[in-house]
Formats: C-alpha cells, structure tokens, sequence
C-alpha cells in the first residue's frame, strides 16, 4: 500500500507542475490552428507534386485534426498517397506538448520533429514515384462523394481559452494515469532494471512501440513520450511509435475511404517504416 500511495503521490505532484506548461502550449496552439487550419488545408490540396514535402512539414505542427483532414483529402483523391502518408509519418499529436511543458532541451526537439519529418518526405516521395510507374500517366479522378469534414475532435469550436482548457485536462489526465502505472512499474522492478530491460532490446522495442502508435488516439504519443523522457525507452523505439501514429488519421481513413484492403496496406506501411527508421536509429546511435 506505501507503494501504491507514493506512485499516487508522486504522479500527482508531477502533473500539477506540469499543468500551467501544458496550458499556455496549448493555449498557443489552439490559437495557431485557429488562425492557419483553413490556409494549411488549402496549401495541401494544392501542393501537386510537392505534396509530401508540403505534407511532411506540415505534419510536425500538432494541429488538431490535420491528419484527419488529410485522410478525407485521400479518399476525394484531391491529395496522392504519398503526401497522406508524409502527413501521417511526420505527424507528433501529443509528442510536441508534453516535450515543451517539460522543457525539453530545444534542440532535442528540433532533432525529433526533423528526423520525423524528413522520413515522412522521403518515403512519400517514394510512394508517389512508385505510384506514377505503376499507374504511368493515368491520373485517378477526383471523388467529391468521400470529402467531409470529420475533424472528430471540434478543435477551433466556440472559445480559444476553453478548447484550451479542455485539451490541457484531457492530457494531464494521461500523464497522470500513465505516470502512476510507470511509477508503480519502476516500484516493483527497480528504475535501472526497467531501463535496462527495455534499451536491451534494439530490435523489440521499436516494434512493440510501432504497434503501440498504432493505436488511434492521443494515449499512444503520451504513453511513447513519458516512457522516453523518463529514461525508459530509446530514441529509436520512440521515433518507431510516432511515426506508425496517426491520431485519429488512420481512424477516419477507414471510415471515409472506401477501398479497405488499401487502408489495411497503408496501416501495414507505417508500422513496417516505423519500426524499420527505428531499428535503423537505434543501432546507428541517432538518439
């Protein structure tokens, strides 16, 4: 019970100390989204064969939505393949605030952003060239029936301060249940032997981690952060998870796109580069 009472405790303190950090970034944010969601979209449906550049820079802003935008762009085939999948890889959901309300060193945090980035680019612009060998220059036309606007998340809806508000309690209500689940962890096996466990595994923890990022929603980012800021995962194994999550991209893919074996192809493809860039990182020593 002393342990379980000091994990709660110690989760607690933690995240009210992170509170007025996760508040201002995303009071900032939402402020930005506010501002720029409509300008980005536009710049997306007409980035041609940019796209994946203009997606894979795009992605690395946490704008609420911005992959489930590009999801729906995909399915009216107003985008290629490969600038959603630029947009999906380089995307950071949760990563970038928690990194900032933890004041994270700002050049670790460019490092994450434009290794993410530049690896959704590249393996877009593959994609695309593959897709242009195999279709030649027939161009598949647009299908106006599957564009809607399922941002599922109502970001930018009535006042900045109050989406604010409500995204910084969502988000320390995962720190706080993700931080006293690591709390009791490091209790029952030691902070060394849980570290030393997990950055043992060059080859399993990034694929353990790619599944985790899969998972559609905030928690995964969350879950892959905490763990890599409090020393238990790699940068490697971390990077795998993030570039595999999509937010609720993947997610509405499915919903709106109507070709499901394709949709499973690309959830395959982000796990597969995911894990494949995170291997690769950490056996190179990136982070």
């Amino acid at each position: 019970m002393n342990m379980f009472f000091e994990a709660m405790t110690d989760a607690l303190i933690d995240g009210i100390k992170l509170l007025p950090f996760l508040f201002v970034t995303y009071l900032v944010m939402e402020y930005m989204e506010h501002k720029t969601s409509q300008k980005t979209g536009r710049m997306l449906q007409k980035s041609g064969k940019w796209g994946p550049v203009i997606g894979g820079a795009l992605g690395i802003v946490p704008q609420c939505g911005f992959s489930a935008a590009a999801s729906n762009l995909y399915a009216g085939r107003i985008i290629t393949l490969g600038t959603l999948l630029a947009v999906f890889l380089s995307t950071s959901d949760e990563m970038l605030p928690i990194l900032l309300s933890e004041q994270v060193h700002p050049m670790i945090i460019i490092k994450i952003l434009g290794w993410k980035a530049a690896i959704g680019i590249a393996a877009g612009f593959l994609i695309d060239l593959w897709m242009y060998k195999k279709q030649g220059k027939k161009k598949e036309g647009f299908r106006i029936d599957q564009i809607c606007d399922h941002h599922h998340c109502h970001c930018g809806e009535g006042k900045i301060v109050r989406s604010a508000l409500r995204h910084t309690f969502q988000i320390f209500a995962f720190l706080l249940l993700i931080s006293f689940l690591l709390n009791l962890l490091i209790g029952w096996m030691g902070d060394a032997a849980l570290a030393s466990f997990l950055s043992s595994r060059p080859i399993l923890g990034p694929m353990v981690s790619g599944l985790v990022g899969l998972i559609p929603n905030c928690a995964s980012s969350v879950v892959l952060t905490q763990l890599y800021l409090e020393g238990m995962l790699g940068g490697g194994a971390m990077i795998a998870g993030l570039l595999s999550g999509t937010g609720v991209g993947l997610l509405v893919l499915f919903k709106v796109n109507d070709d499901i074996w394709e949709n499973v192809k690309i959830m395959f493809f982000l796990y597969g580069a995911g894990v494949f860039a995170g291997i690769l990182m950490e056996f190179m020593g990136i982070f």
